[in-house]
């Protein structure tokens, strides 16, 4: 039997975000798609009982689940230090960063493989927008994966392009984007979950963990503007993350009034995909990803969606919504507005994006990332 050990840390991480959703639902298709006479097990951090459990629930069909010694913030300063020969062993996939880089010879021992996804450049090009802490994490995993990964995953090929600046690995990239995910339904209780969760009639949706570089302030001192329509509110879905972003203080402060404001918080599959089905236009103002998975998400639903410029998103995107660019900064909320009032007033461009929308995230599939993966580590 061969198998394929995945590190699934972000997964039960407190704040799992786009890495934990795409670990989880990467791992889920990587079980149903495995060839025959392979299997997948999972590699994870010394955790809490409760939270190996919810694994197990999350990815039945796992293989095994080995809890490592050290709990997850100890284990990266290990790995990032290069002691890591323990976990090392086998086929491993990394969905992250996060994953037990050392020197190792495929030629004489084969079976072995390391591979490492990163998600985006952010730390290099915009290290800001992230805490030291995590600039310096990711550069040095990096650094680590260019010495000893046998192939590196990315989401697009923009980030491909910004990586191989950084370090020039070439032919050891492959690209295998996200996907919507197979849970987000629109569920026979929507116009109850709609009613608990007080979604108004029509109203702008934004979605994604709270932190500077999701842009979600340029997106309230959008709709505080002049040129956005007056009479829709703001929605927004997702964890609390890091930076204090502050959703009612930024409003205040742009002079959107309390009332066109609605934080969700986090949600769980089924309320999110009631939020995206029922929005009157999806806003993804992020200034910097590497794949943007809401915006194929909300695509999915046939939700008008408006983002940002950035070169990932913008490649997954295609021309299926509206970009709008974001330099200069300061003009960048103008631009939003109006983008948002176009969309909201004109009936037929909605339409045409709710078409092409669909069509668009049909074009991403988990079942074919993971079928790529296979085929990635089968090349090795």
């Amino acid at each position: 039997m061969t198998t394929l050990r995945v590190m699934l840390d972000q997964v039960i991480a407190p704040v799992p975000g786009g890495i934990g959703r795409y670990a989880e639902e990467l791992t889920r298709q990587l079980i149903a798609t495995a060839p025959a006479g392979c299997d997948v097990e999972g590699i994870v951090s010394r955790s809490a009982p409760a939270e190996v459990s919810r694994l197990r629930t999350l990815l039945p069909g796992l293989a095994d689940l080995e809890q490592l010694a050290l709990p997850r913030r100890e284990l990266s300063l290990a790995w990032q230090a290069g002691l890591a020969h323990g976990a090392s062993h086998g086929m491993v996939h990394a969905p992250s960063v996060l994953a037990p880089l050392v020197k190792h010879d495929r030629s004489l021992e084969p079976g072995r493989q390391t591979v490492v996804t990163v998600h985006d450049t952010v730390p290099w090009t915009n290290p800001e927008t992230l805490t030291p802490r995590g600039v310096h994490f990711h550069k040095a995993m990096v650094k680590r994966a260019f010495r000893h990964a046998d192939a590196v995953v990315v989401p697009t090929h923009a980030v491909a392009a910004a990586l191989n600046d950084v370090h020039r690995f070439d032919d050891r990239l492959r690209v295998i984007g996200g996907a919507p995910s197979g849970r987000l339904l629109v569920p026979v209780d929507a116009d109850l979950r709609a009613e608990r969760l007080g979604l108004p009639d029509r109203y702008v949706l934004a979605v994604g963990t709270l932190e500077p570089r999701k842009g979600l302030q340029h997106l309230i001192r959008a709709l505080a503007h002049p040129d956005a329509p007056q009479d829709i509110p703001l929605v927004v879905a997702g964890p609390d993350g890091w930076g204090d972003v502050d959703v009612f203080t930024t409003a205040q402060e742009a002079g959107l009034a309390p009332e066109r404001v609605k934080v969700l918080g986090r949600v769980d599959d089924a309320d999110l995909a009631v939020a995206y089905d029922r929005a009157t236009v999806f806003v993804f103002p992020s200034l910097v990803e590497g794949f943007g998975l809401p915006v194929v998400e909300a695509m999915s639903f046939g939700t008008p969606v408006i983002h940002s410029d950035d070169a990932a998103v913008s490649e997954v995107a295609s021309d299926a919504a509206v970009s709008v660019r974001s330099a200069p900064l300061e003009s960048y909320p103008e631009r939003l507005a109006q983008a948002v009032f176009q969309v909201v007033n004109d009936r037929l461009l909605a339409e045409q994006l709710a078409v092409a929308g669909p069509d668009r995230a049909r074009m991403f599939s988990w079942h074919d990332s993971a079928q790529e993966t296979w085929q990635l580590h089968a090349d090795l």
